[in-house]
């Protein structure tokens, strides 16, 4: 059994100010009322030019960010890899839909292909397609029912360039990266380019990794497939399998247009799909490597434990456990401690950029039942622990 209660291990690496400066972030951040009242006046004196980045970046931006820029983050991956945590680096800006800030965005991630090629306290890479490419054409390649125009077929070419060339350069520097899920009504199309970039730079490790979304009903049939393809096509399958970040939207969507929810009927549903897909994907280790990325604690004994019982040692470097800087220190630190592949996924960005993130983080962690208050409540252990010694 792994100990997820023992917080002088989980939080060594934090200051009191620290424990403070997250105490009072998941106390606002456990307010739905604080959480609303937060975003409208964060954004409002944002785009009035009210001078609160240095605000921001003292609070949120500490708790959850690296830095603004690669080498900003630095003092956070060394700190992390002290631990024996690696550090994914997250180049989290959103909203962009130029040609131009595309391109450069895609130079972004390869920059931080190139640090993990140079440091090894950062094991892997990460991008959204949404970060380098259009939602509209994404959107519209997704539906076998409609026809590209010629320009829309162009457009969708350079994305999928964009995406090559990303690929290239972590095959290139033997960096794996990982292609995230995001929306169902755009994710068919990601899988397709994800898939054939697997075919191409999959042969020799798992380079290239796809994301599955396990609150999605379908995602465990579809995990069965791809085991198949990447059998018959003899390649290496990437999987980071998380339980996703877009539930209320997607359900939204499917009211308004009247088509059935593709999320599961209930949490527990989730969990043991998410729970199969670890024994599944450990069973088939010989042709897949996989990132869990979760913040659920019995995911994290269910992994380990399927582990042990297959043999695999605890730090064969095809599986790593994953969860968000900021949150979940007691999975990741007791995890890392013993001796498991552990890595944090490290945002960074102009702080501007990468408000919507960070606001977003905030919602969710308002809408999980329990999370701010386990948060908390290690926390408030960890500084009673402390005050006592």
């Amino acid at each position: 059994m792994i100990s997820f209660d023992n917080t002088e291990i989980a939080f060594k690496s934090k200051s009191n100010a620290d424990l403070s400066r997250a105490y009072w972030l998941f106390k606002i951040i456990g307010s739905p009322t604080m959480v609303k009242v937060g975003k409208w006046s964060t954004n409002t004196a944002l785009n009035v030019g009210l001078p609160i980045k240095g605000i921001i970046k003292k609070t949120i931006f500490k708790q959850f960010c690296g830095g603004e820029t690669i080498p900003e983050c630095k003092p956070t991956i060394d700190l992390l890899a002290k631990y024996g945590v690696g550090t994914i680096l997250d180049y989290s800006i959103e909203g962009k839909t130029s040609d131009e800030d595309f391109d450069a965005t895609v130079q972004e991630i390869i920059d931080t292909i190139h640090a993990a090629k140079k440091d090894p306290k950062i094991p892997f890479a990460v991008f959204k397609v949404t970060g380098i490419s259009r939602f509209a054409i994404l959107e519209k390649a997704n539906d076998p029912k409609t026809e590209l125009s010629d320009l829309e077929k162009l457009e969708l070419t350079h994305t999928i360039d964009r995406i090559d060339k990303i690929c290239k350069a972590a095959h290139d520097n033997d960096v794996p990266v990982f292609i995230d899920a995001e929306e169902t009504w755009i994710q068919d199309t990601i899988d397709r380019i994800t898939l054939d970039m697997m075919l191409k730079y999959n042969k020799k490790r798992a380079i290239v990794y796809n994301t599955l979304q396990m609150y999605r009903h379908d995602r465990l049939v579809y995990l069965t497939q791809e085991i198949a393809v990447a059998r018959k096509n003899n390649i290496h399958y990437g999987i980071k399998l998380v339980r996703g970040a877009y539930m209320e939207k997607e359900r939204d969507r499917a009211t308004q247009k009247g088509y059935a929810s593709p999320i599961q009927p209930d949490k527990a549903a989730c969990d043991n799909d998410f729970n199969a897909a670890l024994e599944l994907i450990v069973e088939n280790i010989d042709t897949l490597a996989l990132c869990a990325g979760s913040h659920n604690e019995q995911s994290a004994e269910v992994l380990a434990q399927v582990m042990e019982k297959h043999n695999i040692s605890k730090d064969d470097k095809r599986i790593y456990f994953a969860q968000l800087l900021g949150m979940s220190d007691h999975i990741s630190y007791n995890v890392s401690h013993l001796g498991y592949n552990v890595a944090k996924y490290v945002p960074y960005g102009p702080i501007k950029e990468v408000m919507p993130y960070l606001l977003r983080r905030a919602d969710e962690n308002t809408s999980v039942a329990g999370q701010t208050g386990r948060e908390l409540s290690l926390i408030m252990k960890e500084r009673n622990r402390r005050a006592r010694n």
